[in-house]
């Protein structure tokens, strides 16, 4: 009897909730695979073919002066077209939201264009315009001012295809932002900078910082629109993709493995610098 009081006593453990929708197991396992498959086992077998010429081997690639000036011009280009995107896609997408003019959903649509294009028709169309008997080129080149086959046309190239990615993150954004807090701003004397200063920019600068990276990512790696404006001149004007192809075509394999394995170290780190800022200013924006 006293047995059973004691058990009646004892609170019974509440019961574990299920999911609302099962198959969590199922579909965890699927993504694993999945992401293996397609990511991880790729990348692993590419860090681990470099293994096979040895550390000196790797380092004598990497530190050629070819290709450490074409990863340097990568890296470089790919930085500051990403930075230009993000300044002027937070210009078209705030247009984009808080005005209205005639043919916007023309000139919204116009955005997408580049992800639709093929890499080598946007190469061609700005070899077409910037060129030296380009639409532009043939008034600018007199002037002393040349893009086409110069670090400035790669600039242009890798800007064209990484502005979507800004304006579509940020966008949404803007679009969800409530404007009585913007009023609000405004009537407690807050001028039109202060109020974009304190409240529209921490509110859009996760998914500026997003577009930032996605943008910068799409850079380093792009290799069909820069090859036909950037000249491919070797320590002036050669991409590291580009010299990854040319030692392919040498049939010289561990040398381009070298370099996309330190294309692949480089972007890993900076994304995941650019992930670690994204969440600092998450962590600082729900503090404040």
């Amino acid at each position: 009897m006293n047995l059973l009081l004691v058990v009646a006593g004892k609170k019974s453990k509440p019961a574990r909730q299920k999911n609302v929708i099962p198959g969590f197991g199922l579909t965890m396992g699927f993504t694993l695979f999945y992401m293996s498959m397609l990511i991880l086992i790729p990348l692993g077998g590419l860090v681990l073919f470099t293994t096979s010429m040895g550390w000196e081997g790797f380092w004598q690639s990497v530190t050629d002066p070819r290709v450490v000036a074409s990863l340097r011009l990568s890296f470089g280009a790919s930085l500051l077209a990403a930075l230009l995107n993000a300044f002027f896609g937070l210009i078209v997408a705030w247009v984009l939201v808080r005005y209205t003019f005639p043919l916007k959903r023309v000139v919204d649509a116009l955005v997408d264009l580049p992800f639709a294009l093929p890499t080598a028709v946007s190469g061609i169309a700005l070899v077409t315009i910037y060129s030296q008997n380009g639409v532009i080129g043939r008034y600018i080149e007199p002037l002393g001012f040349q893009v086409a086959f110069t670090w400035v046309g790669i600039v242009i190239a890798l800007t064209l295809i990484g502005l979507p990615f800004v304006v579509r993150t940020v966008q949404p954004a803007l679009e969800d932002l409530e404007k009585e807090l913007e009023e609000a701003a405004a009537s407690l004397g807050a001028s039109r900078w202060q109020t974009f200063k304190r409240v529209i920019f921490p509110a859009i600068q996760p998914s500026l910082l997003t577009g930032f990276a996605m943008a910068l990512a799409r850079a380093i790696g792009e290799y069909g629109s820069v090859i036909f404006i950037a000249g491919n001149m070797p320590y002036i004007t050669e991409i590291a993709p580009l010299l990854i192809v040319i030692k392919l075509e040498q049939f010289d394999y561990t040398g381009a493995t070298a370099i996309a394995v330190v294309m692949l170290i480089a972007a890993f780190l900076i994304l995941l610098f650019i992930n670690l800022i994204q969440w600092w200013s998450r962590r600082y924006t729900d503090e404040n």
